[in-house]
């Protein structure tokens, strides 16, 4: 039999409200408090607190404070990720982005979701699906990456986009929902 944090890692229904899932979620949310508060010339505290709290960071990261995940145990980025202010991360399931990809401000990317039938939903069941952001990828501010979408490689999201679908290397995405609007 599953735990819960499996059944949630693996997409599945789960409660949020297991023990061992919502000590996590408190452990995270406690880092997080850590780093929003640092003063923002104190680089090697911000640097040391994102390489404990991500699951992997691959080499320099920079997000500008107020950064916002679920459990950060589940976001793996490459080499040279910035996220600007206002980053929101719900990472119920693995979020993986690749090296040089930078995050306009308010840009939610978001791996959770919840039932369509409310009689699940009422019951406190959750569900999520991963999602994959390729390299060298630009997301403009105020967009939102739905659960379950892959981006390729040299992706780039128009402002106030709504990702809903997974899309392919060298486009420019825009829309809600997005669509492609230019292939580079």
């Amino acid at each position: 039999m599953m735990t819960e944090m499996e059944k949630m890692l693996a997409g599945e229904l789960y409660r949020p409200a297991d023990p061992e899932i919502a000590a996590l979620h408190m452990w995270a949310v406690g880092l997080l408090y850590d780093y929003n508060h640092t003063r923002p010339e104190n680089l090697a505290e911000r640097d040391r607190i994102l390489r404990e709290l991500f699951g992997t960071v691959e080499g320099t990261i920079h997000i500008e404070q107020d950064f916002r995940c679920d459990y950060g145990k589940n976001i793996h980025v490459g080499d040279n990720f910035y996220a600007n202010f206002g980053c929101v991360i719900l990472d119920v399931c693995p979020v993986r982005i690749g090296k040089n990809c930078f995050l306009a401000p308010h840009v939610g990317i978001y791996t959770a979701t919840h039932p369509i039938r409310a009689e699940e939903r009422y019951l406190g069941l959750e569900y999520g699906s991963p999602i994959t952001i390729g390299d060298n990828c630009w997301i403009g501010g105020n967009s939102v990456i739905n659960p379950g979408v892959t981006l390729g490689n040299n992706v780039v999201v128009g402002s106030g986009s709504v990702v809903t679908k997974s899309f392919g290397d060298n486009v420019v995405i825009a829309g809600n929902p997005a669509r492609v609007i230019r292939e580079l």
